[in-house]
C-alpha cells in the first residue's frame, strides 16, 4: 500500500471534519477507495493518452493542444456540423413564426456528421470521436424533432456539461480530483502523488478550472435555451467550444509538466 493510501494520513489543507473523516476511515475502506481509484485513473489516462495528453512523451505544449483537438480534421468535425445547423436556421428563419426550418437545419448537420464518421471508417482510421459525435448528433436531432422546438437540439450539451462539471468537482471536493488520477496514470505512480501536498493542491485546483468551465457554458447558455434564441444559442456553444477547450489544455499541460519535470538527457 502506498503512502498516499495509509489510512488516518491527514492533509493539512482539508478542513477538521475532512480529516477526522480520514482518520476514522478504517484500513479496508480506504484500500477500497484507492483500488477505485486507480481503475478510474487507468480509464480516464488511457484516454488521455489516447488523446495526444501524455507528460512523458514531452511535446511541446501546441503539438499536445492541437493533438488534442484533433488536428484540423478534428476541429472540422467537431464545428462544421453546428455552423451548418446555425446557417440553415438562421437563413430559413422566419419572423413571424419565430422559427426556421428545423428539418433542413438538422437534417445538414446529422448529415455531415455522418459523412465524417464514413469517411474515416472507409480509410480505416480511428473513428471512435466521429462515432460518439454522430451518436450524439442524432440524439439531439431526435429530440428536437418530436419536441418541435430548434433550441431542443441543444439538451444533450446540457446534460454532458451537467455530469463532467460535476464529475470533476466533486472528485476535486472529495479529495480525488480527476486530473490527479489521469497524471497519476500517465506518470505511473498511481494514486501515490496523494502524498505531495503541491500535487494535490494542483489538481485540486485543475480539476476546479474544469468543473468552471463546464459551469460557464450552462450558466450562459440556458438563458438563451429558455428565451428559445436559437440563433444565439448555437453561436455561444461554438465560441465557448473549443476556444475554451484549448487554452485550458495548455494551461494543465503547462501545470502537469512542472509538477513532472523531465530529467536531462
Amino acid at each position: 500500500m502506498s503512502d498516499a493510501a495509509r489510512p488516518g494520513d491527514a492533509d493539512p489543507e482539508r478542513t477538521p471534519d475532512a480529516s477526522a473523516d480520514a482518520v476514522e476511515a478504517t484500513p479496508d475502506d480506504t484500500a477500497a477507495a484507492a483500488s477505485t481509484s486507480e481503475m478510474l485513473g487507468a480509464a480516464l489516462g488511457g484516454a488521455a493518452r489516447r488523446a495526444g495528453l501524455d507528460p512523458a512523451e514531452g511535446a511541446s505544449t501546441g503539438h499536445v493542444v492541437w493533438k488534442a483537438m484533433g488536428g484540423w480534421r478534428g476541429i472540422l468535425e467537431s464545428v462544421l456540423p453546428g455552423v451548418v445547423f446555425l446557417v440553415a436556421w438562421t437563413f430559413t428563419y422566419d419572423a413571424d413564426t419565430r422559427s426556421g426550418n428545423l428539418l433542413l437545419s438538422l437534417g445538414l448537420s446529422v448529415g455531415l456528421a455522418a459523412a465524417f464518421t464514413i469517411v474515416r471508417l472507409i480509410q480505416r482510421q480511428s473513428a471512435s470521436a466521429a462515432i460518439g459525435g454522430l451518436i450524439a448528433a442524432a440524439a439531439a436531432a431526435g429530440l428536437s424533432l418530436w419536441t418541435g422546438r430548434g433550441e431542443d437540439s441543444f439538451i444533450p450539451g446540457f446534460l454532458t456539461n451537467t455530469l463532467y462539471g460535476t464529475a470533476f468537482l466533486v472528485s476535486a471536493l472529495v479529495g480525488w480530483p480527476l486530473i490527479g488520477l489521469a497524471v497519476g496514470f500517465l506518470m505511473g505512480e498511481g494514486t501515490a502523488w496523494r502524498a505531495d501536498r503541491r500535487k494535490r493542491r494542483v489538481f485540486f485546483w485543475l480539476s476546479l478550472a474544469w468543473a468552471a468551465l463546464f459551469a460557464l457554458r450552462l450558466i450562459v447558455q440556458l438563458p438563451l435555451y429558455f428565451a428559445g434564441d436559437v440563433t444565439a444559442l448555437g453561436t455561444l456553444k461554438l465560441v465557448m467550444g473549443l476556444p475554451l477547450f484549448a487554452p485550458l489544455v495548455a494551461v494543465t499541460w503547462l501545470a502537469v509538466r512542472a509538477l513532472y519535470p523531465r530529467a536531462p538527457k
